[in-house]
């Protein structure tokens, strides 16, 4: 063992003081290193309640700072009644026919059209016809896709005989015994009346036949319109509205109008889908009496705003499904076009019918669309199977429901 307490190994002596160091007489002293700040020590929790005693609660978190209170917010006013009817604003999905259709194209139809009817002596007449739909049913467009006429001219021929055998052979002949034969006058005089009776039931029914005829033959999309309704319903409408407009001095006429046009339109179909008609009689009425009244005050220019009135109301009351039509033609853009078109017709000597054709046409479609959904995944095909006698008897006035 060493003297100075510690042995080789380097073991504490037992005569020194555990932790001294060997030799510390001649070891320098070493700077002492500041204490450590001292830990903050977390407060206590609150002992527990005993003895039933209260314990003490900690003290209340100071509250939020306060924001600005703006002025109160005024509450939602109570929904109106929904706006519907032909007025009604709206704002979805718009549709529009486009009619991609030149007066110059449809010029050069009519020209070898006269010019083969020249050489047919007047047969061509159905193959003209035909021909003239089949383009103007092509140029027209709606959503990218175009309108197909698929009547033929046999089928016009064929009807135009039909109806020849049909009402003019009897109305001829009931000319004929009252006009040429020398019969009883009481003979004549039923000869008369079914002659008068033959050609007043004449008008419906070719109304009747050249609509269901003429939708049946037009598609969309490869779907085809329709027609369903009745002959005798449409007569019954023509007997009763000319019986009340007679008795009416004329009063009745545009709730006859709407009567007719809501029968035409309410039972008219696309594919599977029914257009419909909600127009009304006295809401015509007004207009119509106002044009009555300024028919002598404006020269009966007057008549042309009614007559883009009913256009309007007319269109605005047909609906097809979900879907409502929108026409938007003015009195005077009517007269603009009507004047214009008076013009090229005579300044041309009818030779600019094909334009003046094309330009009614497009003005209608200008101001016409469709407005809302139309659920073509539903509609289905339902063509009909009709006959071209009602087209025939059409031909005989050129009565029907062309596009312009």
């Amino acid at each position: 063992m060493d003297m100075d307490g510690q042995d080789p190994a380097g073991r504490p002596s037992f005569f020194r003081k555990p932790g001294s160091p060997p030799d510390a007489r001649l070891t320098p002293p070493s700077p002492t290193a500041p204490p450590p700040p001292p830990t903050p020590r977390p407060p206590d929790p609150a002992p527990p309640a005993q003895w039933g005693g209260p314990a003490e609660s900690p003290p209340p978190a100071p509250p939020p700072p306060r924001l600005p209170v703006g002025p109160p917010v005024p509450p939602l006013p109570p929904p109106g009644p929904e706006v519907t009817g032909p007025g009604a604003p709206y704002s979805g999905s718009i549709r529009r026919p486009i009619f991609h259709g030149a007066g110059g194209t449809l010029f050069g139809i009519h020209v070898v059209n006269v010019l083969l009817m020249i050489v047919t002596l007047g047969i061509y007449y159905f193959w003209a016809k035909t021909r003239v739909r089949q383009y103007l049913a092509g140029q027209t467009e709606m959503e990218g896709d175009r309108f197909a006429y698929h009547g033929t001219a046999r089928e016009l021929l064929l009807g135009t005989l039909k109806a020849v055998l049909v009402f003019g052979l009897p109305i001829l002949a009931m000319n004929v015994i009252r006009d040429v034969l020398d019969v009883p006058i009481a003979m004549k005089i039923v000869a008369g009346l079914v002659s008068a009776t033959l050609i007043f039931v004449f008008f419906p029914v070719a109304i009747v036949g050249a609509r269901r005829y003429r939708l049946s033959r037009t598609s969309w999309r490869g779907i085809r319109f329709s027609f369903r309704g009745r002959v005798r319903e449409l007569i019954k409408i023509w007997i009763v509205g000319t019986f009340l407009i007679g008795v009416t001095f004329g009063l009745y006429y545009p709730f006859f109008l709407v009567t007719r046009q809501a029968f035409m339109v309410s039972h008219s179909y696309f594919g599977s889908e029914r257009f419909d008609f909600t127009g009304r009689g006295r809401e015509l009425f007004k207009h119509y009496l106002i044009a009555l009244l300024l028919t002598l005050p404006t020269l009966g220019l007057c008549w042309v705003w009614y007559v883009a009135r009913k256009r309007r109301y007319f269109w605005d009351s047909t609906r097809l499904g979900e879907a409502r039509f929108s026409c938007s033609i003015t009195g005077g853009a009517l007269l603009g076009l009507w004047a214009v078109n008076a013009l090229l017709l005579v300044a041309t000597l009818g030779i600019a019918w094909p334009w003046v054709r094309v330009r009614n046409i497009s003005f209608s479609f200008r101001n016409l669309a469709l407005l809302g959904p139309i659920d073509l995944e539903r509609i289905q095909q339902q063509a009909q199977d009709v006959s071209a006698i009602g087209e025939g008897l059409s031909g005989f006035f050129d009565t029907g429901f062309d596009l312009a």
